[in-house]
């Protein structure tokens, strides 16, 4: 049987497409497009009926000469008549039906039905809405481009533009679907994960101050260590957004930083260690870089920059995938500005903070990991430069993997175990794959060592000399030789959220309404709560959350 192709960057399009258009004429096939049952296609000069549900991106056509029995492809030569595509009629905006229609609310999350007032139109919700999708830019001429439509009174008796569904409503609990979710995520692999980026919650992280002594654990033993006064030694160029009590709340929204262990880890080396190297990779990229300066020493310079080189808030254009087509607009949508000459215009998501994080698709996960919410930074982000996030930004860089590479926390507490595919390319553990992590592809794998990389090293020598963090014999300092993380790596963990294909004879459609991990990047996240049920219902749009009477 063929294997089906996972959807990635064009998942987001078409995959909701008008069913009463499809169905009812003969359109050119397009891989990127879904389906219904019924559609019919055309596809190198023949025609072929859809018999299922099709999902974008999987079986073509052709597939009806390559599978050895019928039932494993969706499609079968049509014989019938059929019309050419007729155009749709655009749907013109109405008038308020119901005046206690509630406003739109940016941050909450909708489901479908729900219905909500918009720059004085009503819409409705076609399937589930996440926070920050709002009913901005809806187009009936592509209906499948937003979560969102045009209410029109009366439409479940033949209004205009997208119908439900094509397939009958199935019904899947919350409590079922997370029940699920639970049950792949306690794959031990992915619980340590888990556990490394938990956080704490914002309204503690609020309270934490130098000295308190109900400061969380991780917080008490990284002031043990780098002192108000020590943080002032160690940064005196700082920018002044940079500040100690930020760092300490920083470091208490991650317990994991920093943390305890409870199988024979020490834990003060493990956080000397993450300090020393959180240190010198700030210096590298926020760093002064002057090897003139006669009383400050370079490894000493860090934290110069707060927001990148020569860019201000306001600045348009770069550093954002915004295009909804594509998985990274379509997760983590760019917000715009709303006044000034450039208004309308989407936001840029230059570096900003001691990690200099940028694009949207990280200050979406970013966000999510600090508010719950994913479009809190995506409309705000100059907040990873203003607040305590311009530090809390890079702690969460570090306990965060980036499939197939792990998190840095897990390479310097050892929790990443290189196989033999890692030793064969050079990875294992030390300092040197930390940098391997972050900017592999620039600084790693030649010949010699870059000398973006010889400055980390140099940092990191004297940052881990000063705080007393040891450096065992044999680790790799550089990164020179060391290829990057590919899928045959032990870190190459799926930590993503897609359809699961599988076929069924006992369910509509014969489709399984389930999701899988996979190890391609999707809009869904293992590390989210409850976006395992958002994939089901994004993937599967007639599966309903209510019992179907």
């Amino acid at each position: 049987m063929l294997k089906k192709t996972i959807l990635t960057t064009a998942m987001a399009f078409a995959i909701f497409a008008s069913t009463n258009v499809l169905s009812a004429t003969v359109v050119d096939f397009s891989s990127s497009v879904s389906y219904p049952a019924d559609a019919i296609v055309r596809f190198d000069d023949e025609l072929f009926r859809a018999k299922w549900w099709v999902n974008a991106n999987s079986l073509t056509p052709a597939s009806v000469d390559e599978v050895a029995n019928e039932w494993e492809t969706p499609w079968e030569r049509y014989d019938g008549d059929a019309s050419g595509t007729d155009p749709v009629d655009p749907v013109d905006p109405v008038d308020p039906v119901d005046p206690e229609t509630p406003a739109y609310d940016v941050s909450r999350i909708y489901q479908a039905g729900d219905k909500v007032l918009f720059e004085n139109v009503v819409y409705i919700a076609q399937w589930y809405v996440d926070a920050g999708q709002s009913p901005a830019g809806v187009d009936p001429l592509t209906p499948w481009a937003s979560p969102w439509k045009v209410y029109v009174e009366g439409e479940d008796t033949g209004g205009p533009g997208p119908v439900d569904p094509p397939l009958e409503a199935v019904y899947r609990s919350i409590d079922d679907m997370r029940a699920e979710e639970a049950a792949i995520r306690g794959a031990p692999a992915l619980q340590k994960i888990l556990h490394s980026v938990r956080t704490l919650d914002n309204d503690v992280v609020a309270k934490v101050k130098p000295g308190a002594a109900d400061n969380p654990s991780n917080v008490r033993r990284v002031e043990a260590i780098v002192s108000d006064s020590e943080f002032e030694f160690l940064f005196p160029y700082r920018d002044k957004a940079y500040q100690y009590t930020g760092f300490l709340q920083a470091v208490a929204k991650f317990p994991a930083f920093c943390g305890d262990y409870d199988d024979g880890r020490d834990a003060e080396a493990i956080c000397r260690t993450s300090l020393a190297t959180m240190f010198a990779h700030f210096g590298q990229e926020t760093g002064g870089h002057d090897g003139n300066d006669g009383q400050v020493p370079e490894w000493r310079q860090a934290l110069v920059w707060v927001r990148e080189m020569n860019l201000s808030e306001g600045f348009t254009g770069g550093y954002g995938i915004c295009d909804k087509a594509l998985w990274q607009g379509y997760a983590f949508p760019c917000a715009v500005l709303e006044s000034g000459p450039d208004a309308g215009k989407f936001k840029n998501y230059f570096g900003r903070g001691a990690k200099q994080l940028s694009y949207n698709y990280n200050y979406g996960p970013f966000s999510q990991a600090i508010y719950g919410n994913k479009s809190v930074l995506l409309n705000s982000p100059e907040l990873v430069a203003d607040t305590w996030l311009n530090l809390a930004s890079a702690v969460f860089f570090f306990v965060y993997p980036q499939p197939p590479k792990p998190s840095m926390l897990h390479v310097v507490d050892g929790t990443w175990v290189p196989n033999d595919a890692d030793k064969a390319d050079h990875r294992l553990k030390g300092f040197g794959t930390t940098t391997l992590i972050i900017n592999g592809g620039v600084e790693c794998g030649g010949a010699n060592e870059n000398q973006q990389s010889l400055n980390r090293m140099r940092y990191h020598g004297d940052m881990a000399n000063h705080l007393k963090a040891a450096i065992a014999p044999g680790e790799p300092q550089g990164c020179k030789g060391m290829k990057e993380f590919t899928e045959a790596s032990s870190a190459a963990l799926k930590l993503s959220w897609v359809q699961d294909y599988s076929w069924s004879a006992s369910t509509v459609g014969g489709l399984s309404y389930k999701c899988q991990l996979t190890n391609e990047q999707t809009p869904f996240s293992a590390l989210v709560d409850n976006d395992y049920e958002r994939c089901v219902q994004y993937y599967f749009p007639n599966v309903v959350t209510e019992p179907v009477r």
